[in-house]
């Protein structure tokens, strides 16, 4: 669980507004991905469940994104954060990838997506 914090939280935090923020991304859900595939899970508290899920969220990949809705949706005490990941996921199932990410990484913006960008909410 301390590994999953570290890899998928710290950078976010310490990077914020940087491309290393989403460095380590791939090896917290790498983490993440084996824990819940061991079970462990069922071992940790609700709020424990919520952060082993975030690198689940946090990803672009859609598979990860479905995972991630089905595991809050499994909660069933916490709307909010089911809310939350649907949101998370649709934007992945819509674009392929968060836009508002797109300028801290490098990335040209579709018009599609600057659209969506300049609605209210659409950022994380």
């Amino acid at each position: 669980m301390a590994l999953v914090i570290l890899l998928d939280q710290f950078p976010r935090n310490m990077f914020r507004g940087t491309p290393e923020a989403f460095a380590s991304d791939a090896k917290a859900r790498e983490v993440a991905n084996a824990a819940l595939d061991a079970g462990h899970e069922h071992a940790l508290t609700q709020e424990e469940r919520l952060f082993l899920y975030l690198p689940l969220e946090h990803s672009e990949e859609l598979a990860d994104q479905e995972r991630c809705v089905e595991l809050m949706r499994a909660l069933d005490e916490t709307p909010m954060w089911l809310d939350y990941a649907v949101r998370h996921r649709d934007v992945i199932a819509r674009f392929g990838r968060f836009p508002h990410r797109n300028a801290v990484l490098g990335r040209e913006s579709t018009a599609e997506e600057c659209e969506f960008l300049m609605q209210p909410g659409s950022s994380f």
